[in-house]
């Protein structure tokens, strides 16, 4: 599989990334560890968590991230995987109370730590952001840990343009690596953010995307694959589409995209997951999906994706519908 290399860093990880936020709860974890076995088989080389993973489920507390961390210590994979997590997010049963004090986000890395088994973490996400928060504070919190060493690098997840802006802004007055990423929902399905049901979230939208192709930051979105709504309408598998993914995404300008999308498979060859993956892995900037992946087949799957080109018409074409394919 084809690396892509992740600017301001020394990283060059596979172009797909493994998701893990049911790993140990809702995906057991002699499971999780075949998934996690097949992912390497594959190419694989970046595993995204969270501290928050699978905590909203029954079990384990901070499931997939202990899950990961076995895994890691039992094989000795640890240096040859670039790997990621995610802290500073609100408690669950009081998401509209932010967490992102440097308190906070150092009790969550050296949480994180434990779990994974680890010494340090290759990119470290803040999973929300603040706006009270000055970024002066969050940046200088974060490179303390890159001084000390616990983390390589750090980034950013749901956080709005405006804010990464003047987060890189204030790290290149002082002279220091800002954010070297940003974790997005995105996708090639259009959505309804009114349906997402939580306003901490931020999806992919045109100023955020003017920001990346302007800057070259790379993106590394999660619900890459719209949670399959594409790959389950094109199979008539309508009645497996959960409500809230038809609140997500059944809209007109979706049918469209579905349709385009088969009929890109039907002269490629490539499946309609292979390409609904293709479509972000083909981007004009530093594009690295999050697959979330349920089964050995699906990873193998997904993971196929990661070498397969498509045109800058293409691409346009499977989003707009207004650009000649070639």
């Amino acid at each position: 599989m084809r690396s892509s290399a992740i600017p301001q860093t020394d990283l060059a990880p596979s172009a797909i990334c493994l998701g893990s936020s049911n790993f140990g709860n809702g995906i057991a974890p002699a499971d999780a560890y075949q998934l996690l076995d097949a992912y390497v088989a594959c190419g694989g080389t970046f595993i995204d968590t969270a501290a928050v993973y699978a905590n909203w489920l029954p079990g384990e507390k901070n499931s997939s991230e202990k899950t990961i961390g076995r895994w890691l210590a039992a094989n000795g994979r640890r240096d040859s995987i670039v790997l990621a997590t995610k802290g500073a997010h609100p408690e669950l049963a009081t998401m509209h109370v932010p967490r992102m004090s440097p308190a906070e986000i150092l009790d969550d890395l050296e949480t994180s730590l434990r779990n994974l088994q680890t010494g340090w973490i290759d990119i470290y996400w803040l999973h929300r952001d603040d706006t009270a928060r000055p970024v002066a504070e969050i940046i200088d919190t974060l490179h303390g840990q890159v001084a000390a060493g616990k983390i390589r690098y750090f980034a950013c997840s749901n956080w709005r343009a405006e804010r990464i802006a003047a987060a890189q802004a204030y790290a290149a007055g002082r002279g220091i690596t800002g954010f070297v990423a940003n974790q997005m929902r995105w996708s090639l399905a259009q959505i309804d953010p009114a349906a997402t049901g939580d306003p901490t979230t931020v999806a992919m939208d045109d100023v955020t995307y003017a920001y990346h192709r302007r800057t070259e930051l790379a993106a590394i979105p999660y619900s890459s694959q719209a949670g399959g709504y594409f790959q389950k309408m094109a199979q008539g598998r309508a009645g497996d589409v959960r409500p809230n993914q038809q609140k997500l995404f059944g809209c007109q300008e979706n049918a469209a995209r579905l349709a385009r999308v088969q009929q890109l498979a039907q002269e490629t060859g490539y499946s309609v997951s292979q390409l609904v993956l293709a479509y972000l892995t083909n981007q004009p900037f530093p594009t690295i999906p999050i697959v979330g992946c349920r089964s050995v087949a699906q990873v193998e799957d997904s993971m196929r994706a990661g070498d397969v080109y498509l045109t800058s018409e293409q691409v346009d074409w499977l989003a707009r519908g207004d650009a000649q394919k070639q």
